[in-house]
Formats: structure tokens, C-alpha cells, sequence
């Protein structure tokens, strides 16, 4: 299929509906509004249902419905709409029902502004919700990434019954970039899934029941279900881009936006005989920790944690896999500051030249 130009949060609402999602319920907020705006035409022309809710709470409950009926359904919000939707993600965890959630991300705490800002880290891969369970969470760097990442959501969290979120900020929500749409999916067909509760003419209920629920034994009998799927992930699931690590000295941690802004600081300080590398997380969670304990200590002499976040929120992820074998730095803006080129370069040629700690 020929590329298209497209903005980050109509890429993510295309691919959507081209995995099969039939069904969308959100509120607006800045900057994921162009994802309701594009679904609330786009669904109805392929039979879908878009519902602007009265507010996220509501929202959120309506995908928890519409998963139990067997339907791909999604939601997206910016970091004060997830947290009003953290307790309708941990219900849908709770019952097993997959379902994708789209955060573009804003600065905060509170408010914040409505600047990019990757301040939601924490949120996303330590606590979507009470109870202790974990989500998968991708991070696309570009626009076709989040296409891809976006049209296989529905695979994983099917496959797990558990929700998965795209986390992304909204500066990739704003850009404009060539993509490849992937091809239509049909919908499954309802009642073909085990936790799908429409029934085909003439089935029982076999038994089918979602509750979030559950008498104490069995609930540890989930949980550590539930645990022996968060250790497949990182058996079988980490997404990660290792970026010239073999020879560096300095390796950069970055995700998102900030990973493509320091791509193009590292490559300059190539071209000036400065051995740089770096790890981009594509999946957050679960994080790929082998990527650091791969690399040769011996040779490395810092870790450079580059996050639009203050304080750095993945550092204590990075810090666990470092284990002190080499220091960690960090450089970091916040509330809708955005990183360019000249900045990393200067922070990180700063710390190689021994100015910073």
C-alpha cells in the first residue's frame, strides 16, 4: 500500500480500526483529541460504534462492556483522563477482558500543561490502577511504529486477556510523517471468544462468567497467574532498539521522542571520534533488561538517562539492571521544555568531558 502523510493520533485511530477495533468511548483532552475526532466518522463508515462519553469514568466502563461482548474496543486519553481511568483498567484486568488504551501524554503533575511531556512513565509500568497487576506498554519513536505497534495491540492482549497501552506524548501525537497503513481486519465473529458473553443461537451460557470478584484462594490463584505472565513477557515480548552499544563508552537510555532527538546527537558525536550507543525501550514494560546486562562494563564508563520527565522516572529501572557497575547521569526537561539536537549534544559531550555528575 502506497505511504500516506499523516498526524501521530489519526495514524493511531487509522491503524485501529484496521485491526478490527468496532468500538471507541472518550473524552476529550489535549493532545489526543484528533483520536476521538477521526473515530467518531471513521467507525460508523466500517459498522462501528463511537461514544463521547460524559466523562472517562464512563468512558472506561463502556470499553469494559464492550470487551465482554467480544468487540475490539479501545479508549485513549492524556495523563489526567488515565488516572481518572485507572480503576476501570484495573477492573478489565481483574476480569481478564483485552482491551487497547492510547495515552498521549502531557506535563504534570496535576493539570500540568498541555506541552508533550513523557512524565507517565511511572503510571504506566508500576501503577495503571490498584491491585498490582501490570500491563504491556509500547512506546513508539515514530509514526510507523506506532501504526504497527498499534494494529498487532489487539493480538497481545487477546492473547494474554489483559489491556495493553500505547503510551506516546504529544508531540509524536502532533507530528506529520509518512506511513504504511496495514490491511484491513475482519472482526472476529461474537461469541467465539472465552470471555465474550453474547451467545450464538442456541448456546448455553457453558459457564461463562466475568467478575472482578473472587473468593481470597482463587484470587492468589490468579495472581500468580498473572505473574507467570508478566515473566513471559520478558521471555518473550521485549521490543528493544540497540543503537551502536557493541564499542560505546557513554550509552544513552531513551524512549519516544527523546530517543529520536538523541539519535541524531549521538551521531554527531560519531563523527567526532566520541564512542556513544544507546538502549530504546520499545516496550516499557516489560523492560528489556537484558539489554543492560549485556553490556561490557569493563567498557563502559556512564549511563546517560535522557527523559522529558523531572525527576527522571525510569532511572530506578535502569539503576536495577546497572547494578552500580557504572554511574548513571541523567538529562532531563519537564513541563512541555523539548529536548533539540544541540541540547543533548552538549549534555552528553559535557559528562564525556568529565563536567558532569
Amino acid at each position: 500500500m502506497a505511504k500516506q502523510l499523516v498526524k501521530g493520533n489519526e495514524a493511531i485511530a487509522e491503524a485501529a480500526v484496521r485491526a478490527g477495533c468496532r468500538f471507541f468511548a472518550g473524552y476529550p483532552i489535549t493532545p489526543q483529541n484528533e483520536i476521538p475526532e477521526y473515530l467518531s466518522w471513521r467507525l460508523p463508515e466500517v459498522g462501528g460504534v463511537f461514544v463521547q462519553g460524559e466523562s472517562e469514568v464512563a468512558s472506561v466502563n463502556m470499553v469494559y462492556g464492550a470487551a465482554a461482548s467480544g468487540c475490539r474496543a479501545m479508549t485513549s486519553s492524556s495523563g489526567p483522563g488515565i488516572s481518572l481511568k485507572s480503576e476501570g483498567i484495573s477492573y478489565l484486568a481483574g476480569t481478564q477482558l483485552p482491551a487497547v488504551i492510547v495515552n498521549i501524554s502531557r506535563g504534570g503533575p496535576g493539570l500540568g500543561s498541555i506541552q508533550p511531556a513523557q512524565q507517565d512513565y511511572l503510571q504506566a509500568t508500576k501503577a495503571m490502577g490498584h491491585g498490582g497487576f501490570h500491563v504491556m506498554v509500547f512506546a513508539p519513536a515514530t509514526l510507523q511504529e506506532a501504526v504497527d505497534l498499534t494494529y498487532d495491540a489487539w493480538e497481545y492482549a487477546e492473547r494474554d486477556r489483559n489491556p495493553v497501552l500505547i503510551l506516546m506524548d504529544g508531540c509524536l501525537g502532533s507530528i506529520m510523517e509518512q506511513v504504511e497503513f496495514p490491511p484491513m481486519k475482519e472482526p472476529d465473529r461474537k461469541g467465539t471468544h472465552a470471555w465474550d458473553l453474547n451467545l450464538k443461537e442456541g448456546e448455553k451460557r457453558n459457564g461463562r462468567l466475568l467478575t472482578p470478584y473472587f473468593p481470597e484462594a482463587l484470587l492468589e490463584i490468579k495472581n500468580k497467574s498473572h505473574k507467570m505472565m508478566i515473566e513471559k513477557w520478558q521471555r518473550n515480548d521485549v521490543k528493544v532498539e540497540e543503537f551502536m552499544v557493541d564499542d560505546a563508552e557513554y550509552v544513552v537510555v531513551a524512549y519516544g521522542i527523546s530517543a529520536r532527538v538523541a539519535k541524531e546527537a549521538i551521531l554527531r558525536l560519531r563523527e567526532e571520534g566520541e564512542n556513544v550507543g544507546m538502549i530504546r525501550p520499545i516496550t516499557l514494560s516489560p523492560f528489556p533488561k537484558q539489554s543492560f546486562r549485556n553490556l561490557n562494563y569493563d567498557q563502559v564508563k556512564g549511563i546517560i538517562d535522557v527523559e522529558l520527565a523531572i525527576p527522571a522516572q525510569m532511572h530506578d529501572d535502569i539503576a536495577l539492571e546497572v547494578l552500580g557497575r557504572a554511574p548513571i547521569y541523567e538529562y532531563c526537561r519537564s513541563g512541555g521544555l523539548l529536548f533539540d539536537d544541540e541540547g543533548i549534544y552538549a549534555a552528553v559531550k559535557k559528562i564525556i568531558d568529565g563536567g558532569a555528575k
